[in-house]
């Protein structure tokens, strides 16, 4: 699977991926940091400007990472996960694992929908809700989603305009059959038991007022993955990276320069 990227700077590659029904332009503000590495943004099959597929699982994405990985000979990278991207990046880390140096995983959870034994995710009807709605009225269902990725007064009009241009409008919109068939990715992924198996450094970020994935599922992964730091961000929804790039890009250039 041909994966679709762009790429900015030099030295050590710093992969990113994506979240739900997203691309790599995502990223956008993030391309300051072409001083501290290679910055590669990826579209996942489907995705972007990625082709559609006729599969979309959780292996699909991650043995995609996995070949870009081996097709582009990457070695000592970072690889920066986003919300979904966060379960392929845990799901593909064994795979990948003698190639990196280390994770940075934002607005992530290791288990989409709540259990029983876990309370940090959303309740499975909730997952269910969004795929009924996504049949019913696309564009209106990902409109609301992405409003919802961010807290009452975390964007003030100048920065809403800059992400609703770069951002929203700068990307493209996910194939239908991508965006549905990964949200069976959100109901049933379990990626809890891969955590103990980390053994890299890896930098955890998480807006405080995240109600996508809450903010203790990164406390949670934080206290079962071998080295790791967590940064939650007060006033902010699912993609502080956005709403705060200041703060985001200079703790993953620290993040970046200390391994």
């Amino acid at each position: 699977m041909m994966m679709h990227f762009q790429e900015i700077g030099a030295g050590r590659p710093v992969v990113f991926v994506h979240g739900w029904a997203m691309s790599g332009t995502a990223w956008s503000f993030q391309r300051e940091l072409a001083d501290a590495g290679r910055l590669i943004f990826l579209d996942l099959r489907g995705h972007g400007q990625s082709a559609p597929a006729d599969s979309y699982t959780l292996d699909d994405y991650a043995s995609d990472l996995v070949s870009f990985f081996d097709g582009h000979a990457l070695t000592d990278a970072v690889l920066v996960g986003w919300s979904m991207g966060t379960q392929v990046a845990l799901h593909a880390f064994p795979a990948l694992r003698e190639r990196l140096a280390g994770m940075v995983l934002v607005g992530g959870n290791p288990r989409y929908a709540s259990t029983d034994d876990y309370p940090h995710g959303k309740a499975p009807v909730e997952v269910k809700g969004m795929g009924l709605r996504l049949r019913r009225d696309r564009q209106k269902t990902m409109g609301d989603f992405f409003k919802g990725m961010f807290a009452e007064g975390e964007l003030d009009h100048a920065l809403y305009q800059r992400i609703v241009h770069e951002i929203v409008m700068g990307g493209r919109a996910p194939d239908s059959e991508a965006a549905l068939r990964s949200l069976d990715i959100l109901s049933s992924a379990d990626l809890r038991e891969r955590l103990p198996e980390v053994d890299r450094p890896v930098l955890l970020v998480h807006g405080e007022l995240d109600t996508v994935c809450p903010a203790s599922a990164s406390r949670y992964m934080g206290e079962r993955l071998p080295s790791a730091r967590v940064e939650i961000y007060p006033g902010c929804g699912h993609a502080p990276f956005m709403s705060r790039p200041e703060r985001f890009n200079e703790q993953l250039r620290e993040f970046i320069a200390g391994l």
